[in-house]
């Protein structure tokens, strides 16, 4: 997906790095999604909640650069819904026969009532199917801030203060209605401001006194001193300071992969691999945690979609389709 999958030949961060410092922290996050999902309860699955999705996000609004909206909106339906909608039918049929295999029961089971929850994806995707809710959201979130940038193509610019300050209270707002979001749309307030902070972070040089309050903030949130999040529910724990520790773990982490961007190829290619392993982990985790031990089971959540991410680059009309 562009933003986590594209990328411009010249994106540096703030203070210096190449290319490579992206997929780097793409492979940072997704490892950090992947332990989220397979460690449910407990310390270190609320620290990885404190900031896996968030840095996501303002990673994307780092890359952004503003573009024409009509256009840029267009591609964003074709490049994005296209994958969402492969990867999305196949789970389903692997759920087919899975379920049937074992005896079970089928998540989808009840045709054609059951297309009207598919259809609507977001909250209504559980199961292997739960991350189904961030590329619609994050899509939508682009293609409106990507209206915005092209107006006010600098974020620092004060009038963008007009547009973030309602769409943090609508964003805290959501979360009365957890149960209702279709394709993920209850979370794009707060991609937006995400994307927005990413994207100014992007014109501020970086300064070795940022390490006081960002180390602080983000220990707060790793530790589960504060409420930690979820966003697909729009559940933001304490106002401004849970996700302000996610922004200040994104930061440090974004700093630490441009450091090690030349000598972490590995973490690299995790990274290149990210959007698939976004889609296909959770069903490695729903299908195999019944048998194996949690070391195990984090290892084949990310080494199974990384062998399904090089067997579809290898295949030209895959490749078409899911990437």
């Amino acid at each position: 997906m562009e933003g986590m999958e594209n990328r411009g030949h010249e994106a540096h961060p703030p203070g210096g790095g190449r290319l490579e410092w992206i997929d780097v922290a793409r492979g940072i996050g997704i490892v950090a999604v992947v332990v989220g999902h397979v460690w449910t309860r407990g310390g270190l699955r609320d620290a990885m909640y404190s900031f896996h999705m968030p840095l996501f996000f303002l990673l994307s609004g780092l890359l952004s650069r503003p573009q024409a909206a009509g256009r840029f909106a267009r591609r964003q339906l074709a490049s994005q819904m296209r994958p969402y909608a492969a990867f999305l039918i196949l789970l389903i049929l692997a759920d087919q026969i899975i379920e049937t295999m074992k005896g079970g029961r089928p998540i989808f089971h009840d045709w054609p009532g059951d297309l009207a929850p598919i259809m609507l994806g977001g909250s209504w995707l559980r199961g292997p199917f739960t991350i189904f809710w961030f590329v619609p959201c994050l899509m939508m979130a682009r293609i409106l801030f990507n209206m915005a940038l092209a107006r006010w193509p600098d974020p620092l610019d004060r009038r963008w203060a007009l547009l973030m300050l309602p769409a943090l209270p609508i964003a805290y707002g959501a979360v009365r209605f957890a149960g209702l979001s279709p394709l993920g749309m209850l979370t794009v307030p707060m991609a937006l401001v995400l994307l927005w902070v990413g994207a100014a972070w992007q014109r501020v040089n970086w300064r070795g006194w940022m390490l006081a309050p960002l180390v602080p903030l983000s220990l707060a949130g790793l530790t589960a001193l504060l409420p930690t999040l979820n966003m697909k529910a729009a559940d933001y724990g304490w106002p401004l300071l849970s996700i302000g520790s996610a922004v200040a773990t994104s930061l440090l982490l974004f700093r630490l992969s441009v450091r090690i961007a030349p000598f972490s190829g590995w973490i690299a290619a995790i990274g290149r691999a990210s959007l698939v392993i976004m889609y296909l982990h959770v069903a490695v985790i729903h299908y195999l945690s019944p048998y194996v031990g949690r070391p195990w089971l984090l290892a084949q959540a990310l080494l199974m979609p990384i062998a399904a991410y090089y067997l579809i680059r290898a295949v030209p009309g895959a490749r078409r389709i899911f990437l």
